[in-house]
């Protein structure tokens, strides 16, 4: 229960510099009373400006600072709950919003709306139409139950029966929904994500495995080639050397004196042709000379005639013997041709053998390559640990995936039942139903204590229904002002005797604003005021009024409100 002890205000509406204060439990019973702008209604702005930073009355927040001073607005309230003592000071001209809790001042470091909310939730908890409904009937402003919407009514019913508490869950459960739906969207997204991944993991390795084998495949055949060249060599070195050994080394044999019978018959024509050469000289002389040019002896004809004849005569055997070594040397140089063209293609065959052999070994060393590769590939299409490491790492992540969204989906159903029953047809139905019998109950009650004699009910939807021997059909609206009153009267009375019950919004404070001065007759306020004074127990009713002379001895304590010097004073 809040315990509301004491407000004061200054620079508020058309209150001074001075701070107006109001014991708020000094006496169960209190009458404001005061002429027109004495500020006698001040205290109710003061009281929801200083707890809600809104006015009761539709005035603006700029009007709430003194026209006159302009600054240094303040409203402080003091009250206890649960045994804490709170204090609440708000200012405007400059701004000011704190609040302490057992003399220690709260920090301050979060945003006002924050510490707005923490003081309607945690403190007060309750919002301003709740507020307005338990603590205040005013005649201005004040907007009675029954002329809320079907949705305000819910509400402040809720409040006072504290059960505005499954509104937050369902709330809370709503945005676990959201969020678990949510989770559930990611999840669905990274699973078809690690799909996709695992599908082309998969075609990544038989990729891999694919070329791997085209790239084997490839290779045994150039293998395959090159060991069929190195063997096309083999045989083809095989054939040269099969030829050099049985058809040109034979012949090269034949051939191979032929250079030193070369050498000798040449040596021999030389030495023959310097022979004739001589014989040729001398026959010459002999032909030339009868007597010797030297020694001027004459030369013996017979001598000289038959010296001829022996030299004419060598000559013949000469010159035939000439003949024959010219034909030997011919046929020598012929042999020669044929020794070194024999020799050449005997040299070209065994380089080409060289050559082949040299391809052969090359042909060899690349097939040991690429059958040194070809076991490498084959390996790694065997093994393919890495990649098939990330393709398992891949399926376990997409089972811890799909795990996750069946147990968020299990999550959300568990979610969904205890969001359904946080509902208006829920939990809190049950709640109101049970509840619904006790408020029309003391609605009734508290209409006949004001002598009026109706059967007025509220349904689970809070429509009312009205029965009366003398009203058919009727209706809230269909009553006079007067009637009205006493409806709001008896509701405003419930409300309180409701929050008692549930100990959820009751307070000590109840002012009523002017309600006496217009609607209610003389027996309705006789009625009125045996109530507040006999049937309110444990409470401190603050009366708003003009009626001075009819009501003054019915309250404990006069509060007098007059203004001064331009400005609104207690006297």
């Amino acid at each position: 229960m809040i315990i509301f002890k004491k407000i004061r205000w200054r620079n508020f509406l058309s209150t001074g510099n001075v701070f107006t204060e109001i014991d708020i439990t000094k006496s169960n019973t209190n009458l404001i009373v005061g002429t027109n702008g004495a500020g006698k209604s001040t205290i109710l702005d003061a009281l929801t400006f200083v707890l809600y930073n809104k006015p009761f009355r539709k005035i603006s927040k700029t009007q709430l600072v003194n026209s006159v001073n302009e600054k240094d607005c303040l409203v402080e309230i003091e009250f206890d709950i649960s045994n804490k003592q709170y204090k609440v000071v708000r200012g405007i001209k400059p701004n000011r919003f704190e609040i302490h809790i057992d003399g220690k001042l709260q920090d301050q470091s979060s945003a006002t709306t924050d510490q707005q909310k923490s003081l309607e939730e945690n403190i007060l908890k309750l919002n301003y139409k709740s507020f307005t409904q338990t603590v205040i009937l005013g005649s201005a402003t004040f907007v009675p139950f029954m002329q809320l919407s079907a949705a305000n009514r819910r509400d402040i019913v809720e409040d006072l029966l504290d059960i505005r508490i499954f509104s937050g869950m369902g709330s809370l459960l709503k945005e676990r929904i959201r969020s678990a739906n949510e989770i559930i969207r990611e999840l669905s997204i990274k699973r078809d994500m690690v799909e996709e991944k695992i599908v082309m993991q998969k075609q990544f390795i038989d990729n891999l495995d694919k070329k791997g084998k085209a790239n084997i495949a490839a290779k045994e055949s150039k293998v395959s080639e090159l060991l069929d060249l190195a063997d096309e060599l083999v045989s083809k070195n095989s054939e040269l050397s099969k030829k050099i050994v049985e058809e040109y080394q034979p012949q090269l044999e034949s051939f191979g004196s032929s250079s030193d019978s070369l050498k000798k018959m040449n040596s021999i024509k030389a030495k023959l042709e310097q022979k004739i050469q001589t014989i040729t000289n001398e026959h010459k002389f002999f032909n030339d000379n009868t007597v010797c040019p030297t020694c001027d002896q004459a030369i013996e004809e017979e001598f000289r005639v038959n010296r001829i004849r022996e030299i004419e005569s060598k000559v013949k055997e000469i010159n035939s013997a000439y003949k024959e070594l010219k034909v030997s040397i011919t046929e020598e140089q012929e042999k020669e041709t044929k020794f070194l063209q024999l020799s050449k293609q005997i040299t070209s065959l065994n380089y080409d053998i060289s050559t082949n052999n040299t391809k052969i070994t090359e042909y060899q060393r690349q097939s040991r390559d690429l059958e040194t590769e070809i076991q490498e590939i084959t390996s790694q299409i065997e093994n393919r640990n890495a990649e098939r490491s990330t393709l398992k790492k891949l399926e376990s992540d997409l089972k811890g995936l799909e795990k996750q969204k069946s147990t968020n989906t299990e999550n959300i159903s568990y979610l969904n039942f205890a969001h359904s029953l946080m509902k208006d047809s829920g939990v809190k139905s049950k709640i109101i139903k049970r509840y619904l019998p006790v408020m029309n109950q003391y609605i009734n009650k508290y209409l006949q204590m004001m002598d009026f004699y109706i059967n007025f009910t509220l349904d689970e939807e809070f429509k009312e229904h009205v029965k009366s021997p003398i009203h058919e059909n009727f209706s809230y609206e269909s009553f006079s002002e007067g009637e009205k009153m006493r409806i709001d009267l008896a509701l405003l009375f419930t409300w309180r005797d409701i929050s008692k019950m549930k100990n959820s919004a009751s307070t000590n404070l109840l002012i009523l604003d002017e309600i006496f001065d217009s609607s209610l007759d003389g027996t309705g306020t006789d009625e009125f005021t045996k109530i507040i004074r006999y049937a309110i127990k444990g409470a401190n009713i603050f009366l708003i009024s003009h009626n001075t002379q009819e009501l003054t001895d019915k309250f404990e304590n006069i509060i007098s409100f007059e203004k001064v010097n331009g400005f609104s004073k207690v006297v």
